[in-house]
């Protein structure tokens, strides 16, 4: 695959950045993307390991070694078929999947694994560029109608592909636009608008039908109702119950969930108005971020973007090594301190702190009180402890919970269906059918299986989208 001595020649080579001081003052995407002639280069540094880990380590499965080789021998929309066939949506993972697949790559022993997001990024992006993504109409019509719920990257994903089966797919969302945790979780800096609505008008005229605005479960819109006129209903309306930190001061104002926050944020870029008594802003103000993840380094990123006066990220679990053990870890994807591009913009970071109490005046948060902790073996467990006399406080105007979500939202629709959960409060589903404990009520995504990554939810979307397809029909030609 690629070059045989590729690996041995070029050094691994990553895109660019637009300079700090120029990227805060904007939301918009500030990768510095390799020239064609770089990225088929470092194609070509694909090696040929005999097994190809990458394959593992990535969620849909990605045929890597395939198209790293096409891209280097310049077969451009060949490789871009061959992505297309494991992934809907390649412009998404290629810029915000964290890539398990690099950690997996056999040169990854060495830190110096393929460039594998950069060359999918530049395949895709190409293929729009050459007018080579059209809609992919079916032959015929099977008369069947799927009704989907959540408009993320699993319910688009299942969307697109049983419309490409020949069913009639409607998607309900419950925001004024399309596209879930992709338009209003993450930031614009890393995923712009643009990048959504050119695949959304890909779907609508394969034939998907997008109905936004619509919550389902709601007075005007009975779960119950979509039973009675669809043949199948596919729940993917994501993980949307945040983690809570319920310490005294949780009342006071300035405490906030992370997903409020930077939803605001991108509602601000697309020209919506956000009333005052709603609005959630970093503008010179001290911010705490509770939460050390990906959402969390978001909520740094767009801090600084609003011209927050300072910004500080903590973190529960001790601070990660610099780097991993890889005779114990790969090729499995490794815990390892991990700084990203927002923190790289003016951040401080603390770890192995937790939260004992938020401090107000007024009613308003002016400091968070935090303690130090430790691991210990307690009972032959490894238990964090307190570290004593170690607490002390940090001012904080805003604090954004970032912990995390623990599972679907159950009221509502999950209630009103009252389809069974599991043991962490997720719609309970196997990975074979789907199928949820109610006839013909299917399910994918973080609803199903808890928060996960983009990756994870295309894919669950796809696989879910194959048992629809064979549900109804009693077979199914679209892809595991």
């Amino acid at each position: 695959m690629g070059k045989p001595t590729g690996f041995l020649e070029i050094p691994r080579h990553d895109h660019g950045y637009a300079p700090v001081e120029e990227r805060v003052k904007h939301f918009r995407d500030f990768i510095v993307p390799l020239p064609e002639s770089d990225v088929r280069e470092q194609a070509a540094r694909c090696m040929d390991c005999g097994i190809p880990y990458c394959h593992r380590g990535c969620p849909v499965h990605n045929i890597i070694p395939d198209w790293n080789d096409l891209v280097y021998r310049g077969h451009w929309r060949e490789a871009l078929e061959v992505l297309h066939s494991t992934n809907n949506f390649p412009e998404f993972t290629g810029r915000i999947c964290p890539a398990p697949c690099e950690a997996s790559c056999t040169l990854n022993f060495n830190d110096s694994p393929v460039t594998i997001k950069d060359i999918e990024c530049a395949i895709i992006d190409k293929g729009w560029t050459e007018g080579w993504v059209t809609p992919q109409i079916a032959a015929h019509r099977t008369g069947k109608w799927v009704a989907i719920v959540g408009s993320g990257p699993a319910g688009l994903a299942c969307a697109q592909q049983l419309a490409r089966a020949g069913h009639r797919v409607v998607v309900f969302e419950k925001s004024d636009r399309i596209g879930g945790l992709l338009r209003y979780g993450i930031p614009d800096f890393k995923l712009e608008n643009a990048q959504i609505d050119r695949r959304l008008a890909q779907m609508q005229a394969e034939g998907v039908e997008f109905r936004p605005n619509c919550h389902v479960g709601a007075d005007d819109l009975p779960a119950r109702q979509l039973l009675a006129e669809f043949d199948a209903v596919v729940l993917a309306g994501g993980a949307e119950q945040p983690r809570d930190l319920p310490v005294p001061g949780h009342e006071l104002t300035g405490i906030h969930y992370a997903m409020d926050f930077l939803t605001q944020q991108n509602r601000r870029v697309v020209g919506q108005t956000i009333s005052a008594e709603e609005e959630i802003l970093a503008t010179d103000k001290q911010v705490i971020v509770i939460g050390g993840g990906d959402t969390g380094s978001d909520c740094v990123g767009t801090s600084v973007r609003q011209g927050a006066r300072s910004v500080t990220q903590l973190e529960i679990m001790p601070k990660p090594p610099a780097r991993e053990n890889k005779l114990l870890t790969w090729p499995n994807w490794p815990l390892k301190l991990r700084t990203s591009s927002s923190h790289e913009e003016g951040c401080d970071r603390d770890w192995a702190v937790a939260t004992q109490a938020f401090i107000g005046e007024h009613g308003r948060v002016s400091a968070i009180r935090i303690i130090r902790l430790e691991w210990q073996t307690i009972n032959g467990r490894q238990t964090m402890v307190e570290v004593p006399d170690s607490a002390f406080e940090i001012k904080a105007d805003l604090v954004l919970l970032a912990m995390g979500f623990v599972h679907p939202v159950q009221q509502g629709m999950l209630e009103e269906l009252g389809v069974a959960l599991d043991e962490r409060g997720n719609v309970r589903a196997g990975t074979s059918d789907y199928q949820t404990s109610l006839n013909k009520v299917f399910t994918a995504g973080d609803m199903r299986r808890g928060q996960s990554l983009v990756v994870w939810a295309i894919r669950e979307g796809r696989q879910c989208a194959h048992a629809v397809d064979e549900f109804l029909m009693g077979h199914s030609e679209l892809p595991v």
